[in-house]
């Protein structure tokens, strides 16, 4: 593998800059763009049990990232110390170690907690330098005007350049909302040496454009103070405390507020707040069943902890009061008294690290939207991609997703799973996203979670109204199945009948729901309601399955179990229309167990025949059938079974010939080869509709979702909704 892997070195002239979070949106950014990503810190502290480096951990918590921590890191402080010069020549030693196996490094400078200060940028200049590293700064606009920070930001590039070290630009990060327009334009005006340019667009300038290749890119990200709370397990640890009651995965949540309740509780209820941690005495017994009972109920806040201090604890009649009450919320015990518990909790130090998905998806949406991300990779010159591996296409997937947001109804509002997956999509504004469930519950229940699912609408599927509309709606398109009004109010009032109702009427635009519910249970409806697309007969599903450097697709592997020779047709045409939507090639291999006319039979002759009729529907497609499997992928197989072919040893849309088939061979590909299979992906239905695994993880309920909206925003032909429609649940 190659030794010249293109890298980028993220420094900071101080310490509290945020730059782990922009170091993590740029490696975001990379992973999308190419195959084989690392990770290298020149510098850090000895990590062991007692040590850590959070920032090389969040790194590397990354799905993009193939690099241990012991490759990633080059020398310790102690080594730069003892030795400067040894260590910067070991530093380089290990850094090419990692780029023999990347084709792109991120190198991520010191966090000025143990280099001499006024030193520190110019040894990571120097390394830069020597790593021939272009330098993206980081500067911190936290408590700074716009003119203190175009200040920082010359000085700060001089020294790089004093010691030979190629800025190629410049984040402001932290930036006060309010500033935020004034900073921008002070880094539109930024010279090649960071100074502003004479004549550019400044705050209070003129607003000439200097030319591309005069001026230092800058970007401005402002501050989100979420990203700086502390988790309710931090401040537990800060008071050296334990968890007395409660759930102890609720110890996750960040909390954005800390008081201190030793006043009245009356006085203390108006104080409360969202997010907010509560520090009291153990014996104040009156706060705690006030505090638990204001968490439980319905328009007060959701609380994050309740911290007893003191060594006190409630008597043996209270604890059994509150064992009884079963709650969720952490209640935690020490022995410190008020001032230092206080003390100790207001002085506990949040960070974006890989236990807290909210804030990864906050700091890459905050990445996202104020830094531009084809500007900076056209400064770092990172080529197009010539593969397309599982992680480039799950972000292809949310990225033209966000590109023209969707309505998408998730109807399991009471699975932790969809709850978390709806943080993470309202994040980095994937989609618009209904939930189904009682709103109290849902959103308390998300609170308790740490998760932000403001921006969501929250609907219950016994809303009186909607029930009525939607009732009458389906006793119309069932009347002939002799469905009556009572019987269809009732029907609705189930969430997989509820949400496809809302896709069937409008209010939103695909469904995806099959968490907690079979797949029989989630598709049904949709043949009932939605129904399929003019000239398809069955609906049918593929698998999008993602190789280290392709993509392919898999049909029918979830719905049809023994379909004909015309529902075959119907799949391929559906699987070649669904491939061309997400990006794959139209070559499609109609799957027997001969190839050509070498074989005969019943099955064979079914797969003959829907060959043709594809054929004959869509002539401009490319398809072949009967063929093998390793005909139709393999070109040295292919020359010898079906020279001359448009598909053989090419093709990317698979068609199996059954369920059996299609199903035992994409899990023994995702098995045995390692691939990454993304589905089922229902198609042939007039509006998406999506299953899930009832053991799908979060990032396939995100993957999912995304795929839905990417299906509604290229709506099928106009259809008859009244049409009959026929398909097989699994």
């Amino acid at each position: 593998m190659s030794d010249t892997a293109r890298s980028i070195y993220i420094t900071s002239p101080e310490g509290e800059t945020g730059k782990s979070t922009i170091a993590l949106g740029v490696l975001d950014l990379l992973v999308r763009k190419v195959q084989r990503v690392g990770v290298f810190r020149p510098v850090t502290r000895a990590v062991g049990p007692d040590v850590q480096d959070y920032v090389l951990e969040l790194l590397l918590a990354h799905d993009g990232v193939d690099v241990t921590a012991e490759q990633a890191i080059g020398v310790t402080y102690e080594d730069v110390h003892a030795d400067p010069e040894g260590a910067l020549s070991q530093i380089v030693a290990r850094y090419h170690e990692v780029a023999r196996q990347c084709d792109f490094v991120v190198v991520v400078g010191t966090d000025y907690t143990d280099v001499a200060g006024p030193t520190e940028l110019s040894f990571n200049a120097r390394v830069a330098a020597n790593l021939g590293a272009p330098v993206l700064l980081v500067v911190s606009g936290k408590g700074r005007t716009p003119d203190a920070v175009g200040n920082l930001i010359e000085v700060s590039v001089a020294e790089l350049r004093s010691q030979h070290a190629q800025p190629i630009g410049v984040v402001a990060n932290r930036v006060q909302p309010d500033d935020l327009d004034a900073v921008r334009a002070l880094l539109g005006s930024l010279g090649p040496d960071g100074e502003p340019l004479t004549g550019a667009g400044t705050p209070s300038g003129p607003t000439a454009e200097p030319a591309p290749g005069a001026r230092l890119p800058g970007w401005a990200v402002p501050e989100d103070p979420f990203l700086d709370a502390p988790t309710v397990r931090i401040l537990m640890e800060a008071v050296g405390g334990t968890l007395a009651f409660g759930e102890e995965e609720l110890l996750a949540r960040e909390a954005t507020d800390l008081l201190v309740g030793a006043m009245s509780f009356e006085h203390l209820l108006d104080r409360l707040t969202d997010g907010a941690v509560v520090i009291t005495p153990g014996d104040r017994v009156d706060i705690l069943i006030g505090l638990l009972a204001a968490h439980s109920a319905s328009g007060f806040p959701s609380l994050a902890g309740v911290i007893l201090n003191g060594g006190f604890f409630p008597p043996e009649s209270t604890a059994r009061l509150v064992a009884d009450l079963d709650p969720s919320l952490p209640i935690i015990r020490t022995d410190l008294g008020t001032f230092r518990s206080a003390s100790a909790a207001a002085s506990a130090r949040g960070r974006v690290t890989k236990e807290s998905q909210r804030k990864v998806d906050t700091a890459l949406a905050l990445f996202e939207q104020s830094v531009d991300g084809a500007a900076l990779l056209a400064g770092l010159d990172v080529p197009r991609p010539e593969v397309v591996t599982p992680l480039m296409f799950e972000y292809e997937l949310l990225s033209r997703a966000r590109a023209d947001r969707k309505h998408v109804v998730l109807p399991e509002g009471d699975d932790d799973r969809i709850l978390r997956a709806a943080s993470t999509l309202l994040g980095r504004q994937v989609a618009e996203l209904t939930i189904l469930g009682e709103e109290q519950k849902v959103r308390a229940r998300a609170a308790e979670l740490g998760l932000d699912i403001d921006a969501a609408h929250v609907v219950s599927p016994h809303d009186p109204e909607l029930v009525e509309r939607f009732a009458a709606e389906y006793q119309r398109l069932r009347a002939h199945k002799g469905m009556t009004l009572e019987e269809a109010r009732e029907r609705v009032q189930d969430v997989s009948y509820f949400g496809t109702m809302m896709v069937h009427l409008g209010l939103a635009d695909g469904m995806v729901s099959g968490a907690k519910h079979t797949t029989a249970h989630t598709i049904k409806p949709s043949f009932e309601i939605i129904k399929t697309q003019p000239g398809v007969s069955v609906v049918s599903s593929v698998f999008l399955m993602c190789l280290q450097d392709r993509v392919l697709v898999y049909g029918d592997c979830a719905v049809i179990p023994d379909p004909t020779a015309e529902q075959l047709a119907d799949i391929a045409i559906s699987s070649a229309a669904t491939a061309q939507q997400f990006g794959v090639d139209q070559r499609v291999a109609m799957l027997s167990y001969s190839t050509g006319e070498s074989g005969s039979g019943a099955d064979v002759d079914k797969v003959r025949r829907g060959t043709a009729l594809v054929r004959e529907r869509r002539p401009d497609l490319f398809v072949e059938g009967p063929i093998q499997y390793d005909a139709a992928v393999d070109a040295s197989v292919a020359a010898s079974k079906m020279p001359g072919s448009d598909v053989a040893g090419r093709a990317t849309v698979f068609i199996f010939p059954d369920l059996n088939t299609g199903n035992n061979t994409y899990k023994a590909v995702q098995r045995s080869a390692g691939a990454v299979a993304v589905g089922p992906v229902l198609q042939g239905l007039n509006k998406p509709v999506n299953d899930l695994s009832r053991g799908a993880l979060v990032q396939d309920i995100v993957n999912t979702v995304a795929i839905t909206a990417i299906q509604a925003q290229a709506p099928a032909d106009a259809a008859d909704p009244t049409s009959d429609s026929q398909g097989a649940t699994s």
